[in-house]
């Protein structure tokens, strides 16, 4: 298992230089690209639930969404049934870049998956798919998904 997480890390590492060249024009970072499809794809998203489902702490979505916000790309409004709960939405701004987006994501995916048979991808994306299943399931019930290290209660 180690040499696959390796492998999974230099894959990620990779992806994120090469979404950084192509977003550097828009102001949009290669961590950001998530954070935004999820508020585009869920307006009204709020931090918690964003941290949730992205599996990241509360902390990073929080600094993720304010650089998106300082960029133009989100707005963050109070909830009106609780005050203290930020929800994201995304701004035309954002649904501009949305296809642009979309399409490095695509990009991407064609050329890292240059000359690897669909049967090879399909059985790839099967057992990724379980090993994210188990992942996000172990980090739900070690209540981890989203917190910070030693806030767990």
């Amino acid at each position: 298992m180690a040499v696959f997480m390796k492998y999974v890390g230099k894959i990620w590492r990779c992806a994120n230089l090469y979404h950084a060249a192509r977003y550097a024009d828009l102001g949009l970072g290669p961590y950001q690209d998530p954070y935004l499809l999820h508020v585009c794809e869920h307006p009204g998203v709020s931090q918690e639930a964003l941290a949730r489902s992205l599996c990241v702490h509360k902390s990073n979505a929080a600094r993720q969404l304010a650089a998106l916000e300082k960029n133009g790309f989100i707005v963050r409004v109070q909830d009106e049934a609780d005050r203290r709960v930020l929800l994201a939405y995304p701004t035309d701004k954002a649904q501009e870049v949305l296809p642009r987006i979309r399409a490095v994501r695509r990009e991407w995916k064609e050329r890292a998956a240059a000359g690897i048979s669909e049967e090879e991808l399909e059985t790839f994306a099967r057992i990724a798919q379980a090993l994210a299943e188990n992942a996000e399931r172990i980090a739900h019930e070690e209540e981890t998904c989203g917190e910070e290290p030693g806030q767990r209660t």
